[in-house]
């Protein structure tokens, strides 16, 4: 049984894609550094070489449309367990066939790909839809978000091109990193410690500037002013806001 370990980063594993065609060993399972080994045997290390990860995507876009490049990215930031191992079942039918994969639904690898893809995709196009901003008293608009998949990749550009006029911080709280955006560029970050309410995602009432609370209070009258009681429909309001953004958002506080 072939084991490989990487560093969990994309340029990671296309290392790992070069690392398996040179030794013409294919994994028969992926690792993360974070994981645990349930599996007797040498486990491969594979150390991220940007040079070898670049000569495979070149290789990859000579194979299969751009849209697909991206999907397997984007499939990858899914963090679903075994996704590595889908999409390097990817990769190779990329490799080894005349055609591109990536219209065969009939073969299972490349339907559930379309499928994560998906899945992934709505989850970016949330958070640009559910993300409330909170203005703290040094001036910074904080965006606190949980996403059920690494989405922050996804949607740098939106935020970066639609808040480019103010500081902001928007940051995914359950795998502790977020974006700063500071008026010229964004960049990564990470907390050593969060201060908020976890269960409402607010910040306290010293962090917030002193106008915050008087424009959270505006934006609920709004809210409420808008809406039509005999239209109502629950049912269908979870179905497009699922409930486990309402912590975020001040209107249904």
């Amino acid at each position: 049984m072939y084991i490989y370990r990487y560093d969990s980063t994309f340029q990671g594993l296309l290392t790992l894609v070069f690392d398996a065609y040179s030794r013409k060993a294919f994994p028969d399972h992926i690792m993360r550094e974070s994981d645990v080994s349930l599996f007797d045997g040498d486990i491969r290390t594979v150390v991220t070489d940007n040079v070898r990860a670049q000569r495979v995507w070149n290789g990859l876009r000579k194979k299969i449309s751009p849209s697909a490049c991206r999907m397997l990215y984007v499939v990858w930031l899914s963090e679903l367990h075994d996704v590595e191992m889908l999409v390097f079942r990817y990769i190779r039918k990329a490799f080894a066939g005349e055609r591109s994969p990536e219209l065969n639904f009939g073969d299972a690898d490349v339907l559930e790909t379309s499928k994560i893809y998906r899945k992934v995709a709505r989850e970016a196009e949330r958070m640009r839809m559910f993300v409330r901003f909170q203005k703290t008293a040094d001036g910074i608009f904080f965006a606190p978000i949980e996403p059920l998949y690494n989405v922050l990749p996804l949607v740098v550009d939106f935020f970066t091109d639609r808040f480019a006029d103010q500081l902001w911080v928007v940051y995914d709280i359950k795998r502790n990193y977020g974006l700063y955006y500071d008026l010229h560029k964004t960049t990564e970050i990470v907390f050593t410690q969060l201060d908020f309410d976890f269960s409402t995602g607010r910040l306290h009432d010293a962090q917030a500037a002193e106008d915050e609370k008087r424009f959270q209070n505006l934006w609920k009258s709004y809210f409420k002013s808008i809406a039509i009681k005999e239209r109502a429909n629950p049912r269908l309001h979870r179905q497009l806001l699922p409930k486990r953004f309402w912590r975020f958002l001040p209107e249904k506080q």
